[in-house]
C-alpha cells in the first residue's frame, strides 16, 4: 500500500543570490516518513522567481553556476518585468531554467543520488529572502 507525506521547509536565503544544499533535510524528511519503503521524493518550489537543481556543492560548482546564470541572466535594465530592485526581471526568467521542481527516486527509505550530486534550492533574488519548498514522499 502506497502512503502519500508532505512538509513544508522555511528557509531564510538573505539579500544575495544563493545555492542552498537541502539534502539533509531531505534525508531527515525521509528518515521520518519513509519507514525504508522505495517511492519518489518530490520537491517544488512555489515562487516565481527561485527553482531547484541537482549538483555538486562545495567544490565551487554551486558559484559556477550561480556565476553561468548571472552570464545568462544580467541584472540590468533589459527586462520588461522592472519592479524590484535593478534586473530583478531576470529573476522571473530563472524557473525556465533552473526549474521550480525535482523528483528523486528514494530506495530502501534514502535518497538514490549519485556519489557527488545535492538538491539545492537555487535563489537569485534578492528581494524575497524567504522561501519554501514543499517535500513530497510517495512510497
Amino acid at each position: 500500500m502506497s502512503t502519500f507525506t508532505t512538509r513544508v521547509l522555511t528557509l531564510t536565503t538573505g539579500g544575495t543570490e544563493t545555492v542552498t544544499d537541502l539534502t539533509s533535510e531531505c534525508a531527515g524528511f525521509l528518515a521520518e516518513t519513509a519507514d525504508g519503503r522505495d517511492g519518489l521524493l518530490n520537491l517544488f518550489v512555489p515562487h516565481a522567481t527561485a527553482g531547484l537543481a541537482i549538483l555538486e556543492t562545495g567544490a565551487g560548482s554551486d558559484k559556477d553556476l550561480l556565476a553561468a546564470l548571472h552570464h545568462l541572466l544580467p541584472a540590468d535594465d533589459r527586462w520588461q518585468h522592472r519592479h524590484g530592485s535593478p534586473g530583478h526581471g531576470r529573476d522571473h526568467v530563472l524557473p525556465a531554467l533552473v526549474p521550480p521542481h525535482a523528483t528523486v527516486p528514494v530506495v530502501g527509505g534514502r535518497l538514490e543520488l549519485g556519489t557527488w550530486q545535492s538538491i539545492c534550492l537555487v535563489d537569485t533574488n534578492r528581494d524575497n529572502p524567504e522561501r519554501q519548498v514543499r517535500l513530497s514522499f510517495l512510497g
